[in-house]
């Protein structure tokens, strides 16, 4: 039996919760800016969101007119490394893409 005895010899189960949650997920979002190439943008989505070049061209087409759109839906940890990667390759090509993380 598993648990531990009490002194008049019933004993006490004790229950645990294996069950995981599922991680939140986040979107990464990227901002319009009126200096960064839609070019580079569609690179950046090909290269470090996995994007085909149809997809990633629609995306920046996306953000381009509606001021925003989301790239990728992840867990935390890996939408705010895809974001920082994604504003610190801008930033290193002298462009001010911004990118931002929201709960998906």
């Amino acid at each position: 039996m598993d648990g531990q005895q009490t002194q008049h010899g019933v004993g006490v189960r004790e229950r645990s919760d294996t069950r995981l949650d599922t991680p939140r997920e986040y979107s990464v979002i990227l901002h319009n800016d009126d200096f960064t190439p839609m070019d580079f943008v569609v690179e950046v989505l090909m290269k470090i969101f996995g994007h085909t070049f149809d997809e990633a061209n629609t995306l920046m087409l996306t953000v381009h007119t509606k001021g925003k759109a989301a790239v990728g839906v992840f867990t935390y940890d890996l939408a705010m490394t895809l974001a920082q990667v994604t504003m610190s390759q801008a930033r290193a090509s002298g462009y001010p893409l911004r990118a931002t993380c929201e709960p998906a």
